[in-house]
């Protein structure tokens, strides 16, 4: 499944399903995650990934890319820093499918090299080849946890590792706030006050 890119708002129905997961995450797993954030942000690039390795985290990051991405001057899943949240994610809350995601961006790399003999890996291929071999795996399992986690990623607050700088919120149009106010309504009517 692709995204439609003139409709990304639908997306933040996902990206709310996400934060019920990690309201489930065990807190002493929370409170490692948010120290691998705070050391990661402090190194300058090349990142280092704790999950996985720089060529599994090239091609997984290919992906994201190709699962959101960015448009003209909108950014998508790349820029957003989702392949950190993933990574993050796979060295702690999510370690149970870090197999499915080392069998996944193999079988991908396997599947660049049977179809395009010669091709290094998914990330080398342009982006039409990449389409061509995301639609053939769309039904599989790793690329149902590879969606959800990108769109996570890019949407979920920055503590959690991706939504680098806020992209994903200006993605949806909705500013960081240090704190959120409920908004104006019925209840707040001068009437309801008692005024």
């Amino acid at each position: 499944m692709f995204i439609d890119t003139t409709s990304r708002r639908a997306f933040l129905k996902a990206a709310g399903a996400a934060g019920a997961a990690w309201i489930l995450a065990d807190a002493a797993d929370i409170q490692a995650a948010f120290a691998q954030v705070a050391r990661r942000r402090s190194e300058p690039p090349p990142y280092r990934f704790d999950a996985l390795t720089a060529a599994q985290a090239t091609d997984l990051e290919a992906v994201c890319a190709r699962i959101l991405p960015a448009v003209g001057a909108a950014p998508g899943a790349r820029e957003a820093g989702a392949i950190h949240f993933i990574d993050r994610g796979l060295a702690s809350f999510n370690a149970a499918q870090k197999p499915l995601f080392d069998e996944g961006i193999a079988d991908l790399n396997r599947r660049a090299a049977a179809r395009w003999p010669g091709t290094a890996s998914f990330a080398a291929l342009s982006a039409e080849r990449q389409d061509e071999l995301l639609r053939a795996i769309e039904q599989q399992p790793f690329f149902g946890a590879v969606h959800f986690a990108t769109i996570a990623g890019t949407f979920a607050d920055p503590s959690w590792g991706g939504n680098r700088d806020h992209v994903g919120f200006a993605i949806i149009g909705h500013g960081h706030e240090p704190a959120y106010q409920p908004p104006f309504g019925w209840y707040d009517s001068p009437a309801n006050r008692g005024g």
